[in-house]
């Protein structure tokens, strides 16, 4: 009896916690939101910049990706031997590079007219882009004798700092840092002087890096280079259709320049937002602010709108592609952006729908054994929203066939109200996951600035409360008003003949549906991790526990360990 109380009471508990942000604002218009929490003696810090892929345009897509590259290059002060010898390389770079994008130009003619076939061929470029090409090399390597590599890291590191890293989302960028309270000053210099006086080091070295993560991310994997395709089938005319890496001929067409003036246009000190959760006295940490962020030149004017919206979808839309993967069923619908009403009853279905007892699981997979795997999922952005159902399916059934079925349980939910029970439990599932959420430094700084990013931080306190008082009703009404036909998207995937099936990628074969969910979750957060140092911990811990594990140790694990490994090796190639 006890149980069932919590489990009633509980989120009414966490709906009565708050997360006592405290928000200012610098004398430049920069916003601070400040949590003290002083359980521990560590911070975790990081700043948002308010632009993502969204606010991009054709001709320079991904270049709000690059960015998050390009701000570990360091400044004057850190990252070089020589600051004089460097500014004088980077100018040599961008006076090659200059006579470059000419024959760059001339070869988009060209390919234009059919004279070349491929443009990112090295054979196929003009003799005089050769040329320059080798005298842009030779700078290179003249700079590299006077950068200092990965230093911006390493003097985080040895001063216990961790955790450093950074995100490009369609709307947002978020860069972040776990330290010790006592080097809090240190972030606040590290951190304002990476925004005062940036020093772009390696810029085309580093676009041709984000270009080849493109390549191993999306066109190396047997669904992601379909997943673009059928994203720019859904967004029809909102800036989300392009893919947050940027196209193929975008990315090696973005210059120096451009970088600039992007830069000038969405960090002015407006557009930003420094976050702290962890051991610090406000007063002090809010004048140490102004102090060093304080610093950064007031931009003039504000941000550029985002005024391109979607347009209201008139027919279904269907995609078709044979892939090296198993055969699977995508549908995407149209719903509303982040903070719209509907979007708290639209994330409770989608848990109604998804998770191992959810109702896409019991039927499909439990009980017609049509799937392996399923999912729902509500993803609100800041200027629109999408809802996405799927499945895998299993051999002798077709996607089409999953896909009707798929259907009848969203009809089940417009002519039928959740049971109360079913709907409770849903809710308490939402509960304990925002309560483990809260539970340290780190997951609440992420949680602030995502929200911050999307356009409002004090969801990271509205949120809980709404989704607790989303009913039936609200489930019904809204999948009556967004899960029209008209309104979506599917894609069907087939697989290719002759490959014999697989995976996404070849290291998850063999894994059971729930491991390899579990499996594809954790190596995207390992791909995703720019930390050496913690990754290689991690993959001393994990080889730790299989050598006590032995034959017993699980396949899920292995395969951990083969992620870890590849990205190390990636990372110590740089």
């Amino acid at each position: 009896m006890r149980a069932i109380l919590g489990l009633l009471f509980f989120p009414l508990l966490l709906g009565a916690q708050q997360v006592p942000v405290k928000e200012h604002f610098l004398s430049n218009g920069m916003k601070v939101l400040l949590l003290e929490r002083n359980d521990a003696p560590s911070i975790s810090g990081g700043w948002v910049a308010r632009v993502g892929s969204v606010n991009e345009r054709p001709g320079i897509t991904g270049i709000a990706h690059l960015f998050e590259h390009m701000m570990f290059k360091g400044t004057p002060k850190i990252g070089t031997k020589d600051y004089k010898a460097d500014v004088k390389i980077i100018n040599e770079q961008e006076r090659v590079r200059d006579a470059m994008r000419v024959e760059e130009r001339k070869m988009r003619e060209m390919w234009r007219k059919g004279e070349i076939t491929d443009l990112q061929d090295p054979d196929q470029k003009t003799d005089k882009w050769k040329k320059l090409n080798e005298e842009f090399k030779v700078l290179i390597e003249e700079h590299r004798k006077v950068i200092v590599k990965n230093e911006f890291d390493r003097i985080y590191t040895s001063n216990g700092g961790s955790r450093m890293n950074a995100y490009t989302s369609y709307d947002h960028t978020a860069y972040f840092i776990d330290v010790p309270s006592n080097k809090l000053e240190l972030f606040m210099w590290m951190e304002s002087g990476r925004l005062l006086d940036p020093v772009f080091r390696e810029f085309y070295t580093e676009r041709d890096v984000v270009f080849e993560e493109r390549r191993m991310r999306t066109e190396s994997t047997p669904l992601g280079k379909f997943f673009e395709s059928f994203n720019s089938l859904f967004w029809e005319s909102h800036p989300y259709s392009w893919p947050i890496i940027g196209w193929p001929s975008d990315i090696p067409a973005i210059s120096k320049k451009q970088a600039d003036e992007f830069y000038a246009t969405y960090y002015m000190p407006q557009n930003l937002t420094l976050v702290l959760v962890g051991d610090f006295e406000g007063n002090a940490a809010l004048a140490m602010a102004e102090k060093y962020f304080g610093r950064l030149k007031k931009g003039k004017g504000l941000v550029p709108d985002v005024v391109t919206l979607e347009q209201p979808q008139k027919a279904e839309k269907r995609f078709y592609a044979e892939a090296e993967t198993n055969p699977n069923i995508d549908i995407y619908w149209h719903t509303p952006a982040f903070g719209h009403k509907d979007t708290y009853p639209l994330s409770v279905l989608a848990q109604v729908l998804s998770t191992r007892t959810g109702r896409l699981h019991k039927k499909l997979v439990l009980g017609e054994k049509m799937a392996t795997d399923t999912w729902a999922w509500q993803g609100a952005r800041k200027y629109a929203g999408e809802f996405n159902m799927g499945a895998e399916v299993t051999d002798g059934n077709t996607p089409e066939e999953v896909e009707q079925v798929i259907y009848s349980l969203v009809e089940e939910v417009k002519s039928k109200l959740v049971p109360a029970k079913e709907l409770q439990k849903v809710k308490n599932n939402f509960a304990a996951a925002e309560y483990r959420r809260l539970s340290s430094n780190h997951p609440i700084l992420m949680q602030i600035m995502r929200s911050e990013g999307l356009g409002n931080w004090r969801e990271i306190n509205e949120a809980g409360p709404k989704i607790q008082a989303v009913t039936a009703e609200d489930l019904q009404r809204v999948a009556k008003k967004y899960f029209a036909k008209e309104n979506r998207a599917v894609a069907v995937y087939t697989r290719k003949p002759g490959t014999g099936g697989g995976d996404e990628d070849p290291i998850f074969a063999g894994l059971d549906a729930q491991a390899k969910a579990m499996a594809r979750k954790v190596a995207s957060t390992i791909n995703a991790d720019k930390d050496l140092a913690q990754l290689k911990k991690r993959l001393a811990d994990l080889e730790a526990q299989m050598e006590k594990a032995g034959a017993k140790a699980p396949p899920v694990m292995k395969v951990i360990r083969a992620v870890l490994r590849k990205r190390i090796a990636q990372l110590e190639k740089k």
